[in-house]
């Protein structure tokens, strides 16, 4: 994801090395779509959870949030994230819901506000099922995924602790189900969520290097 990084500002896999080997099993046609994705939710992410003023967040979440709504309308804005996008045929109406889920997060969140962050957010693995081809029930695994990421990269650790507690039963269901060939790399993320909240090994064990490895074979 080097070059991605490079090609949108931002890197896909947010400095996670085993999400780098994740999104490289994704079908090599649909890459770049599914790479500025990811790209697009690491923006949000950063722009939701890094910055200090509410006020300002929420001015640069609407105006990702407008500019996403008028993909396939017209030429997008001369921002890498949305032209890569806007080639790949992605759903703008999807991808905004996107950043209404992290507006849910400016304010110090209730479970409430969590569960439907979890739902907005967790459209990421809809909208990449869909540019792969995939069509594996990513519901659980996008929500599990999007509160289990939270967990880790929040400060605050009320916030960590409820959104892990939610993510963990969702994880579990899609981590139960085989994965298509096409949909394994959003299996791949399910798995490193569950061991990155477990943090029984470390990110890059063998351990767990050899697990995605079997699912990537099987679809387990």
């Amino acid at each position: 994801m080097v070059n991605d990084a490079e090609t949108f500002g931002i890197d896909p896999a947010g400095g996670h090395a085993e999400r780098v080997l994740a999104l490289g099993y994704a079908p090599a046609r649909a890459a770049p779509g599914i790479a500025a994705a990811f790209a697009l939710d690491a923006t949000l992410a950063k722009l939701a959870l890094g910055t200090r003023d509410p006020m300002v967040a929420q001015l640069r979440l609407t105006w990702w949030h407008e500019a996403l709504r008028a993909l396939g309308g017209g030429v997008p804005p001369a921002q890498p994230i949305l032209q890569t996008l806007a080639i790949a045929g992605a759903d703008g109406t999807m991808l905004a819901a996107m950043s209404d889920g992290w507006e849910h997060l400016l304010a110090p969140p209730s479970p409430e506000d969590m569960s439907i962050f979890a739902v907005a957010r967790g459209q990421l693995f809809e909208i990449a099922a869909r540019l792969a081809g995939a069509r594996d029930a990513v519901a659980d695994a996008g929500q599990g995924w999007a509160l289990a990421d939270l967990a880790q990269a929040t400060a605050d650790p009320t916030v960590a602790r409820i959104a892990a507690g939610m993510a963990e039963p969702l994880l579990k269901l899609a981590a139960g189900q085989r994965w298509s060939g096409e949909g394994r790399f959003l299996g791949a993320l399910v798995h490193i969520a569950r061991a990155d909240l477990a943090g029984t090994h470390p990110v890059g064990a063998p351990r767990r290097v050899a697990r995605l490895a079997w699912h990537r074979m099987t679809g387990r």
